[in-house]
Formats: C-alpha cells, sequence, structure tokens
C-alpha cells in the first residue's frame, strides 16, 4: 500500500486547528471525553505531530511534552490500520531522542496497549481511568541504536 500522507512537527500555533479537529473528532465525538477536557495548559508548550492526507487535511495527531510523555495520539477512524498511527509515533520519538530524552512515557488507552508494544513500549503498574476510558502507563528506552 503506498503512502499517501506526509507528517510534520509544528508548534501549538501552528497545529492548533487541524490537530484540534482530529482530537474532537476522535477523544469527544467517538469517545465521548469531555469537551472541556480536551485542550489543556499543555498543548502551547509541546510539539505536534500531525498527518495530512494528498489534499492537505489532518488524518492524525500526536504531541510530545517537554518531559517526554507523549500524548493524544488520535487517528480518525478511517486512517485507522494504514500505518499513519506507527509514522506519528515514529516522528514524536525521533523528536524526544533529538531533545535528549532518555525514557519516552505515555498513558495509553489498554485497547491500544498492543500497538505500543508492537512499537518497543512496556507496561506498568495496573490499568486506572483516564476521562472515562480505561489506561495503562507505558514506556520505552530510547537508546542511541533506536
Amino acid at each position: 500500500m503506498s503512502r499517501n500522507y506526509s507528517v510534520c512537527m509544528l508548534s501549538w500555533t501552528d497545529a492548533r486547528d487541524e490537530a484540534s479537529r482530529v482530537r474532537f473528532a476522535v477523544f469527544v465525538e467517538e469517545q465521548g471525553v469531555p469537551v472541556e477536557i480536551e485542550l489543556d495548559e499543555w498543548d502551547a508548550v509541546s510539539v505536534h505531530a500531525l498527518a495530512t492526507d494528498s489534499t492537505g487535511r489532518a488524518v492524525a495527531t500526536g504531541r510530545l511534552l517537554p518531559d517526554g510523555h507523549i500524548g493524544r495520539m488520535a487517528v480518525l477512524q478511517e486512517w485507522r490500520g494504514r500505518g499513519v498511527g506507527a509514522a506519528i509515533l515514529s516522528a514524536l520519538l525521533a523528536r524526544a531522542k533529538e531533545r535528549g530524552v532518555k525514557r519516552a512515557i505515555l498513558n495509553a488507552q489498554t485497547r491500544a496497549r498492543g500497538f505500543y508494544a508492537l512499537h518497543g513500549f512496556t507496561q506498568h503498574g495496573a490499568e486506572f481511568m483516564e476521562a472515562g476510558i480505561p489506561h495503562v502507563a507505558m514506556e520505552r528506552c530510547l537508546d542511541e541504536d533506536d
């Protein structure tokens, strides 16, 4: 399958409109996350990965906080299973490494645990609820050889 999308890294100022549209579609509309908690103070200090299709429409997003925490990974439903989530994660991990982060961390929805495990993340601790959705804490060491 050809890769008919591209990924770029943006500040929140540049990513806000398109990243918000993707996140609201996935988290608020599809998963029922309360709209008032979807955007937060961490957006402004994070770097955002944004995947766009051949027309320039955003289809996926994720963010990297200054401490190496990856979050707000969202892929529009019709784009799942095409590798775009892996491309977003790869871009975020590469940026974390560039910044000297030694350990990437994230809170994965339990249904996405397998996806992150395929990308080298391991679970730490018990399942917990976040925004009404079961999650697990996961981490991955970022070695020189990655």
